[in-house]
C-alpha cells in the first residue's frame, strides 16, 4: 500500500527532480544569464521579494526552516503511527529528495543563477600587470591614510543602529552599481537577526543573504564600525553579485561613495584584506602608520573574533561553504573573498578611472 501511495503524485515529484537536475547540469552561457536573468527576470523578483520581506520584522528564512522541519516531523510521525517504520522510512527518503529538489529549483530561480553571470574581472577592464606586491603595499598605505583621516569624523557622526536601513548607503550602492556599468535598480533589505545567529558567531560569519526571500541577515556581535560594509556587501548580493569577491568589491565601492562612517567601514575591511597579501615586514611597517583610533578599532574586531569564534565550528563551516561555492561554479571557493584585492588593483571602471582612488 505504501508504494501505491507513493505512486500517486509521483509525476510532479519526478518533474521537480528532473528540473533540479537540469538546473544543476545543463550549461547556460554567461551572456545569456547576464541578459535574460541578471538584468531581466532577477531585478523584478528581487524588488518584489525584498519589499515583501521588509514588511516582516523577523527573518522569513527562519520561518521557512521551522515550518519545513515541523511539517516533515508531523508527516513522519503520522506515517509511523499509521503504517509503521518501514513506510515511514521510505516516504521520508522520498520527501527529503523532493524537498531538496524544490529548494534547489527555488534557489536557482530566486537568486542562485547569478552565480553563473559574467564575473566582474571579465566584464570590466582588468589589467593583471597592475596586480603586484608594490601596488598592494601602496594600496595598504592608502587605506591607512584614509583610516587615519576618517576616524574622528566617522565616530562623531556615528554608525547606523542594528536593523536600521541607511538611505545614504543605499545611494552609495546604487552609484557604485552604475559606476561599474550595471544599471538595474535594487530594493535594499532591512538588516535582520536570525535564529542562526549562534552559528554565525561561532563560525565567524558576519552576514548572509537569504536566497529565497532576499533578506539581509547580520550577526549580532559585529562592531558598529563593521556594520556599514557588511550590510553593503550583503546588499551587493541582492544587486545580483553572487560571487563573494565581486560582492566585496561592489560593497567596498558603495562605502567609498557614501558618508564618512561608511567610508571608514569600507577602508577597515579593505585594509584587513590587503594587509594579508603583504609580507610580514611590509605589513608591520604599514601597520605602524595607523593612529590610535583605527588601531583600537582593528583590535576590537580581532578581540571579537577571538572571543566568539569556535575554531572547529569555523573550519567546518568554511569547508562546507567552500564546497557550496564550488558547487555553484565559483572555482576559487572561499578564496574568492581575497579576490577583491585583485579587482581593486587591476580594474578600471567603464569611465576609465581606476577602481582604487589615489589619495594623497
Amino acid at each position: 500500500m505504501e508504494f501505491a501511495g507513493l505512486a500517486r503524485g509521483s509525476a510532479w515529484r519526478a518533474a521537480v527532480v528532473a528540473a533540479a537536475a537540469l538546473g544543476a547540469l545543463v550549461p547556460i552561457p554567461a551572456r545569456a544569464i547576464d541578459r535574460l536573468y541578471s538584468a531581466g527576470i532577477y531585478p523584478v523578483l528581487q524588488r518584489g521579494l525584498t519589499r515583501l520581506s521588509n514588511v516582516v520584522p523577523i527573518a522569513l528564512l527562519d520561518l521557512l526552516i521551522v515550518t519545513t522541519i515541523v511539517a516533515f516531523s508531523i508527516a513522519a510521525w503520522r506515517d509511523w503511527r499509521c503504517a509503521g517504520v518501514a513506510t515511514m522510512a521510505v516516504r521520508g527518503v522520498v520527501r527529503v529528495l523532493t524537498i531538496a529538489a524544490v529548494v534547489y529549483v527555488l534557489f536557482l530561480v530566486c537568486w542562485g543563477l547569478n552565480y553563473r553571470r559574467t564575473p566582474l574581472m571579465a566584464a570590466l577592464q582588468f589589467d593583471a600587470q597592475r596586480v603586484t606586491g608594490g601596488a598592494a603595499a601602496d594600496a595598504a598605505a592608502i587605506a591607512v591614510a584614509r583610516l587615519n583621516a576618517l576616524h574622528d569624523a566617522a565616530h562623531a557622526a556615528g554608525f547606523p543602529a542594528a536593523g536600521a536601513r541607511d538611505d545614504r548607503l543605499v545611494e552609495g550602492l546604487r552609484t557604485a552599481v552604475v559606476d561599474i556599468g550595471r544599471g538595474a535598480s535594487i530594493e535594499p533589505a532591512r538588516p535582520k537577526r536570525t535564529m542562526l545567529d549562534w552559528y554565525f558567531r561561532r563560525a565567524g560569519v558576519d552576514g548572509m543573504t537569504d536566497p529565497f526571500f532576499l533578506e539581509t541577515l547580520v550577526a549580532s556581535d559585529i562592531q558598529p564600525f563593521e556594520r556599514p560594509f557588511i550590510v553593503a556587501h550583503e546588499w551587493s548580493h541582492l544587486a545580483g553579485f553572487a560571487d563573494e569577491g565581486d560582492a566585496n568589491f561592489v560593497g567596498w565601492l558603495a562605502c567609498l561613495r557614501s558618508p564618512p562612517s561608511a567610508q571608514y567601514s569600507g577602508w577597515l575591511f579593505f585594509y584587513s584584506e590587503v594587509a594579508q597579501s603583504l609580507g610580514r615586514r611590509d605589513a608591520a611597517a604599514i601597520a605602524g602608520r595607523l593612529t590610535a583610533g583605527p588601531r583600537a578599532d582593528l583590535q576590537a574586531i580581532r578581540d571579537r573574533i577571538l572571543r566568539q569564534v569556535n575554531p572547529q565550528v569555523a573550519a567546518a563551516g568554511w569547508r562546507a561553504y567552500d564546497a557550496y561555492l564550488k558547487a555553484n561554479r565559483i572555482e576559487a571557493g572561499t578564496k574568492s573573498y581575497a579576490h577583491v584585492v585583485r579587482l581593486a588593483l587591476g580594474v578600471r571602471l567603464p569611465s576609465g578611472e581606476p577602481a582604487l582612488p589615489a589619495y594623497h
